[in-house]
């Protein structure tokens, strides 16, 4: 059953509004299930993001059921999010056994309005380990990075 929401109602999967054209202009992609916050599958995570370039990973979090991170357009050619997500899955899985065909086959995306917008999310995002209650502070969350510095420009 879909649930409605005031501003969206029935909707049935992620919304993927066109990319921007613009190094810089970081998008959050998640995805969930409870094998993701180990070393194996976070090395496989960040050999599948250094291989999938078609979209560079700034700071990203990885928890036990889904990751939280950052990207922007890594390329010439402007690749969707949900193709590249699904190309790095791939990826991933194929490094970690675990992993292949534990994620959700689509990805939620958001692209950042603002500087300020940007910096509240990734604040937000940072604190994600904090708020579940598996560390103190971010920076004991031992499965979280930054690839690539995104600033915004």
């Amino acid at each position: 059953m879909e649930s409605e929401s005031p501003r969206h109602p029935y909707r049935g999967h992620p919304a993927h509004p066109t990319p921007i054209e613009r190094n810089g202009r970081p998008v959050i992609v998640r995805n969930r299930r409870q094998i993701l916050a180990n070393q194996e599958s976070h090395r496989a995570f960040i050999c599948a993001w250094q291989t999938a370039t078609y979209w560079l990973v700034g700071s990203y979090v990885i928890m036990p059921e889904h990751i939280h991170l950052f990207c922007a357009p890594g390329g010439d050619g402007l690749t969707s999010v949900r193709c590249w997500a699904g190309y790095w899955k791939r990826l991933a899985g194929n490094a970690d056994g675990r992993l292949k065909g534990a994620f959700l086959e689509d990805c939620w995306d958001t692209q950042m309005r603002s500087a300020e917008h940007y910096l509240r999310k990734l604040e937000y995002v940072r604190q994600n380990p904090v708020r579940r209650g598996l560390v103190s502070s971010p920076e004991e969350w031992p499965y979280a990075g930054c690839l690539v510095p995104l600033r915004w420009s």
